[in-house]
């Protein structure tokens, strides 16, 4: 199985009813939204999809589901963000079974592994599947980098990880993954306010957060930067960059649900012990959106230049 580490991969959010199930009709929605605006990827069960909450019977539904909507048209990536070893190799098992094309992984949740400790859980989930793997790097949230003498390791004995999300803010890592590994490492930039950035400095693509809500938007900076329209992408990046400062929050998914909802494609709720946004930080973020919305620019056709 492979997977062309490319382009825009967005880290979509869960749907919830006001009962607090799965709503699978808005999902689907904002899914179609995803593949019709042209991105290259879904990734369920991230931070942004809530996936803290999710139950493993509720992730295993969304994979098939999204499997089924996106109908081969692109790949269905799993975020397997688990406490221990045996926990991420089931969920692994569980989401080749469920039809996924391949997995976004996080270090050990909860526990702070160290360097050998971080490798030799890679290594046994990765050798447990066939699946393609996404290695997500983000020291910042997680507490955990995964160093390049780690990737040299994982790289050679495990060829299924394939791809880094690189989060760890620091735009000069791409030039020093593309020197070091060429073009065995994928890199995705995984920073909103980053993306353009890193996109330039020659990452394959974005795992996009705002293209929940904005998602022609989104890809339509992916592309024109990548065909070398790069002042056409700057100029839409910079309408876009006052929204995307919305993902670098802890209440980015409250931040996002509410942009989804003002383009159409998503709803407001959230799971505990996450809350809907109240009172003046909830009107600045709506100012944000709003302003956003009247000042939305006008696309070039962008999709001539998807690869």
């Amino acid at each position: 199985m492979t997977i062309n580490w490319k382009g825009v991969m967005p880290a979509v959010t869960t749907k919830f009813t006001d009962e607090d199930t799965l709503d699978l009709e808005m999902f689907t929605v904002n899914i179609k939204a995803q593949v019709e605006a042209g991105v290259h990827g879904i990734i369920l069960g991230g931070t942004l999809g809530e996936a803290s909450t999710l139950t493993n019977d509720e992730k295993r539904i969304l994979i098939r589901e999204t499997v089924k909507i996106v109908n081969g048209k692109v790949p269905v990536i799993i975020n397997v963000a688990e406490q221990s070893t045996a926990a991420a190799k089931l969920a692994a098992k569980h989401a080749k079974e469920d039809g996924a094309s391949g997995l976004m992984m996080l270090p050990p949740m909860r526990y702070k592994a160290d360097s050998r400790e971080t490798v030799t859980y890679f290594k046994s989930v990765a050798n447990s599947t066939d699946l393609p793997i996404m290695i997500y790097n983000n020291p910042v949230d997680y507490g955990i980098e995964v160093t390049l003498d780690m990737f040299e390791e994982l790289l050679n004995e495990c060829p299924n990880i394939q791809a880094v999300k690189e989060s760890t803010r620091d735009i000069s890592n791409i030039t020093r993954i593309k020197n070091r590994f060429g073009d065995r490492l994928a890199i995705l930039c995984g920073v909103d306010t980053l993306a353009l950035e890193s996109i330039l400095m020659g990452a394959d693509g974005w795992v996009a957060g705002l293209v929940c809500a904005f998602p022609a938007e989104t890809v339509a900076i992916y592309a024109l930067a990548k065909s070398g329209r790069t002042q056409e992408a700057i100029e839409i990046y910079r309408w876009f960059l006052p929204i995307l400062e919305l993902d670098i929050n802890t209440k980015l998914v409250q931040n996002i649900k509410l942009a989804e909802v003002a383009t159409g494609i998503g709803t407001e709720n959230v799971r505990e012990p996450r809350l809907p946004l109240i009172g003046t930080e909830r009107e600045d973020v709506l100012a944000i959106i709003e302003n956003g919305m009247k000042t939305r620019p006008n696309l070039p056709d962008y999709k001539q230049y998807l690869g």
